[in-house]
């Protein structure tokens, strides 16, 4: 694939300059080398990750790996010629060690350094641990990485029994895959209920009643005192006084944004790496972008970090354009998908920025949950059922969240109310 070339560049795409560096050779990294160079950037690109792999697609890990339904080399961003066509010099084994902001410098790991003319941290982020007795036991999981889920695919054999530490999307889309392949799964859950930080109680209670209709077990409000076993998983000592029997253990309690590098070199840090609305750091040649930062979003009138697909996707385009000094804002609505079982969940914007949710049926088991905050602004809309049955809405809702429109609860939950008459709807 060749490069694609505007039809008008920055004085900044000089190839006299030092190289791009990205830190960082995940799904936002891969995609911000390719925009800087549709973007016009003539000089060199070094994308710089330490998984020993090339970049991949994350998504399909909590689905179609570990059914079985998508290899490993089917997750590849790209093929090893669009690097070589670009000129993106892929380093799968280069962990950097340290960021030089004076000299403008990274250092790897082995002691080799790399001048950059701008950088990018892309780090992602890293799965909370469990940090009780016997956590480190063999079969003992965590889901971040393509190793991750090749070695979870083994442990999902019918008729074993799955215990998943966390109800949160991991937990459930892991839990939803056990059962179709005939595993028997319980969901252990130190809150209260479901999605705490993800959607309103309504939409989390509506999808933890399916996956007990599938014949998951389901618990709330109870955390892991121990992992037990020898050498090898044999169960779970639950707060309340139970144990249970299982085989293997999938933790999805979280995840932490990879900050080190940045915290190291005095780079600014809040809930991740602190960036402004353009995505560049306290540093003037630093940027951030995907898991690892968060920003001010105007929408919301306060500072985020997102965990998407999404995400990642629109934060390249952007960052790899202000690297070029565009000064492009980010402000695009989230958007976010979850496959479990036969449903499809698409959320836009925030839902659980909402203090009232209201229910629109938009098909015999499907439902769209629309979050308003309390000036009656539309923060958040989230689609359960059949694709076809949710996608409109949520795509229109997305829209009228980026107006920050104001709609009357009874013309949401009004089936016959066309969404997209709602428009003109008035904002603030």
């Amino acid at each position: 694939m060749s490069p694609a070339t505007p039809t008008s560049k920055p004085a900044s795409v000089s190839s006299a300059h030092a190289p791009m560096v990205i830190i960082g050779a995940g799904q936002t990294g891969a995609r911000t080398a390719h925009a800087l160079r549709e973007n016009g950037w003539e000089g060199e690109i070094a994308l710089l990750g330490d998984e020993g792999i090339a970049p991949y697609d994350r998504p399909p890990l909590s689905k179609s790996v570990l059914l079985g339904q998508k290899t490993a080399g089917e997750c590849a961003l790209y093929d090893d010629a669009f690097y070589r066509d670009n000129r993106i010099d892929l380093r799968p084994h280069a962990r950097v060690a340290a960021i030089d902001r004076a000299a403008r410098r990274v250092t790897l790991g082995n002691g080799d350094t790399l001048p950059f003319h701008r950088l990018l941290i892309a780090t992602g982020a890293e799965p909370r641990r469990l940090s009780v007795r016997g956590a480190n036991l063999r079969g003992v999981h965590y889901l971040r990485t393509l190793p991750d889920a090749l070695a979870i695919v083994d442990a999902l054999a019918p008729g074993q029994r799955i215990a998943i530490v966390g109800a949160g999307f991991i937990g459930l889309e892991i839990a939803a895959t056990a059962i179709t392949r005939g595993c028997e799964v319980v969901v252990v859950e130190a809150a209260a209920r479901a999605l705490m930080r993800a959607v309103p109680e309504i939409v989390a209670g509506y999808l933890i009643e399916r996956h007990r209709a599938m014949g998951v077990d389901v618990r709330f409000a109870t955390q892991v005192d121990a992992v037990l076993g020898e050498s090898r998983v044999t169960g779970l000592k639950l707060s309340d006084g139970a144990t249970l029997d299982c085989d293997a253990v999938v933790v999805g309690i979280g995840v932490t944004p990879r900050t080190a590098l940045a915290e190291a070199a005095g780079i600014d840090v809040a809930d991740g790496v602190a960036v402004d609305d353009t995505l560049r750091t306290n540093d003037p040649n630093i940027f951030a972008a995907g898991d690892v930062c968060s920003f001010p979003h105007r929408l919301f009138r306060r500072r985020i970090r997102l965990e998407c697909w999404r995400n990642a996707e629109d934060h390249a385009r952007v960052v790899a354009r202000n690297m070029l000094e565009y000064g492009e804002t980010y402000s695009a609505v989230p958007w976010f998908w979850s496959d479990q079982y036969d449903m499809t969940i698409q959320i836009a914007g925030m839902p659980a920025f909402g203090t009232t949710s209201v229910v629109r049926e938009t098909g015999t088991s499907s439902r769209v949950f629309f979050a308003l905050d309390n000036d009656g602004v539309l923060v958040g809309a989230s689609g359960v059922g059949v694709t076809g049955e949710i996608a409109r809405d949520v795509r229109v809702a997305q829209e009228l969240i980026a107006r920050r429109a104001i709609v009357p609860p009874a013309l949401l939950s009004d089936r016959s109310t066309k969404l997209k008459s709602l428009l003109t709807a008035e904002a603030v």
